[in-house]
């Protein structure tokens, strides 16, 4: 089944022509289904990029799934035409009484920054404890990832002496866990971050799991124990040029960057890239989608439980 977007997104065009499967708004209309209400909040500059990155993912499953993007008040976005904003996003205050299905939190250029001095934090504060009782299932990406980890469970981020810039091993820790259902026991994934979380700090909360780490890239997945919060360092979701792009980038700004670590082929980056994580990817996101939000929401979304209330999962 595909996802549900407007049909003036850009992200329509680019994902029917990679032959993703796209609903309009009219058909989707017709259908006598409840899809999934599922909830962008995008952080990132490039907000097109990644909203297409990810609805190429949740595209990719066999649920309707119906998206609502999600931008920040507090925090100007100086990269996307406002009037992309206006057309397709909502703030948070506009849907602050729905209940929604799952949640995806992205990643932000940020990681360096204290959390409390990032302009939105009260607002992002705001949003992931309003996800706590209207939300099934809440999907947090890199950053966001290290946000949700600091906010819920006091898990502090840690400077890196070189940015973790690549495609790096990951081994399936958790096989028996429905989200890493079909993995291999080893898979690869992009990684592109200033900061990490360490393994010694998640190990001190009970109600975390490690499913995934890299000996390179260290902690990769993290479940919470009731199946409501996910915690993915890393961007399975970047597209084949998304990492040379970077590359290109900070080399074109004279900053210090090395070149992806077994992206470009014999470490050349005057080759074209091998993608080699796009399975992974599609995985990842149909799990999450079928295990942790469709297999257990309740078919009226008001239903959704309070955290406090719900049943381990």
């Amino acid at each position: 089944m595909p996802v549900k977007i407007p049909n003036t997104l850009p992200a329509r065009a680019i994902l029917e022509a990679e032959n993703v499967f796209v609903m309009g708004e009219d058909r989707a209309f017709h259908q006598d289904i409840r899809p999934l209400q599922v909830a962008i909040l995008n952080l990132m500059p490039t907000k097109i990029s990644t909203e297409t990155q990810i609805l190429r993912l949740l595209g990719n499953s066999a649920l309707q799934v119906d998206v609502t993007l999600l931008h920040t008040a507090t925090h100007e976005a100086r990269n996307t035409d406002a009037e992309h904003l206006l057309n397709h996003y909502y703030v948070f205050d506009e849907i602050r009484h729905q209940k929604f299905d799952g949640l995806i939190i992205t990643g932000a250029p940020i990681e360096q920054m204290k959390f409390e001095d990032v302009d939105y934090w009260p607002e992002l504060v705001q949003i992931m404890d309003w996800a706590e009782d209207n939300v099934e299932s809440t999907f947090f990406i890199c950053w966001g990832a290290q946000a949700g980890l600091y906010h819920h469970y006091n898990i502090p981020k840690y400077d890196l002496p070189a940015k973790k810039f690549g495609v790096f091993e990951h081994r399936n820790l958790a096989p028996k866990e429905k989200l890493m259902r079909g993995f291999d026991d080893v898979f690869l994934a992009p990684h592109s971050r200033h900061t990490e979380i360490r393994r010694a700090d998640i190990e001190k909360v009970p109600e975390l799991k490690i499913f995934s780490e890299s000996a390179e890239a260290g902690v990769y997945i993290v479940g919470s124990r009731d199946g409501r919060q996910l915690f993915i360092t890393g961007h399975s979701e970047y597209d084949p040029l998304t990492l040379k792009g970077e590359y290109d980038r900070d080399i074109s700004k004279g900053l210090p960057i090395n070149i992806p670590n077994n992206y470009f082929p014999n470490n050349d980056p005057t080759k074209f890239p091998e993608v080699r994580w796009r399975s992974h990817a599609n995985l990842l996101y149909a799990n999450w989608l079928n295990y942790y939000v469709y297999q257990v929401t309740p078919y009226d979304p008001l239903q959704i439980p309070e955290r406090a209330t719900r049943d381990d999962f």
